[in-house]
């Protein structure tokens, strides 16, 4: 399959889980909704692991980089994101994901020494978030120092999964990406686990809902295991940054899916917003023949 194709189905199936996720946190508190996802996607990848006779890291160096990974990823990332979205706008905190390719541009530099800081990585990140930032101009407002620190919380989280990308592309390059994701979220959801049995109470007094559990088996198997692994064979075939481009992609993926599964209105911010978001995608995509870095 050509990287582009899945590139394409990445940022439809990331951009499908929003309408997912909004559904799942009608009845389930946020952390542990993240952690259950986890659960059921590492329950259903042991034994497709096993049945193909898949093999797992051995080495302690690998198991240090998954480890590191795994709760950047599964555990920093999402604790973070899920608790800053309790004092921001979801428009907000989109926009303060989508630094992801940012971040991803500056530590590629010093783990991948092959993917350069050019100008046209620099004027594509910078139209990508800017058109985000006209689609959710409306919903960029901080309520004081709550949203301060919940707006904080989104970026830490967004440079973290921006570093276990780079690290995954680093040192993962041998490893199986069904092996490689099912360590990772095993890692990261022991402690998302623990802080959302803290925060949140039992799992088993949940409000577990039909809807509830379709949402957290959709994200666990198409939202985490089918996606994750894609995107982790996608790391090896591009660049680091272009495939953190599709952070700019899935916000406006959410938005056209509920307008037309939820009768949502797209207003004209977000239809000038979202050319400027694919100018810079197929900016990044498209091969000059001479590409400056800037060292």
């Amino acid at each position: 399959m050509k990287p582009l194709i899945v590139w394409c189905i990445l940022c439809l199936v990331w951009g499908s889980t929003w309408i997912f996720i909004k559904i799942g946190l009608d009845d389930l508190p946020p952390i542990s909704f993240a952690a259950t996802r986890f659960l059921v996607s590492v329950i259903i990848l042991i034994p497709i692991i096993y049945s193909q006779k898949l093999e797992f890291p051995k080495t302690s160096k690998e198991w240090k980089i998954i480890v590191i990974s795994g709760i950047l990823q599964f555990f920093f990332n999402y604790g973070l994101l899920f608790w800053g979205e309790q004092f921001i706008s979801s428009g907000l905190a989109a926009v303060l994901q989508a630094i992801i390719p940012a971040f991803g541009l500056i530590l590629a530099k010093f783990y991948l020494p092959d993917e350069q800081i050019t100008l046209k990585k620099i004027i594509a990140i910078l139209l990508g978030l800017f058109g985000l930032i006209i689609i959710f101009w409306e919903q960029l407002r901080f309520g004081g120092i709550l949203a301060f620190w919940g707006s904080l919380a989104v970026v830490v989280g967004a440079f973290c999964a921006s570093y276990a990308s780079v690290l995954t592309k680093t040192y993962g390059a041998n490893s199986n990406p069904a092996t490689l994701v099912c360590a990772q979220m095993f890692v990261g959801l022991i402690p998302l686990s623990i802080l959302g049995f803290i925060k949140e109470g039992n799992p088993f007094n949940f409000h577990w809902t039909g809807m509830a559990l379709l949402s957290v088996f959709y994200l666990a198997i198409i939202g985490s295991i089918i996606a994750f692994w894609l995107y982790y064979w996608l790391l090896r075939k591009m660049d680091v940054t272009k495939a953190m481009m599709i952070s700019f992609v899935t916000p406006l993926m959410a938005i056209f899916i509920g307008a037309i599964y939820r009768n949502e209105k797209l207003e004209i911010q977000t239809v000038f917003g979202a050319i400027l978001i694919l100018g810079s995608v197929l900016l990044i995509l498209i091969k000059w023949k001479k590409e400056k870095a800037y060292s």
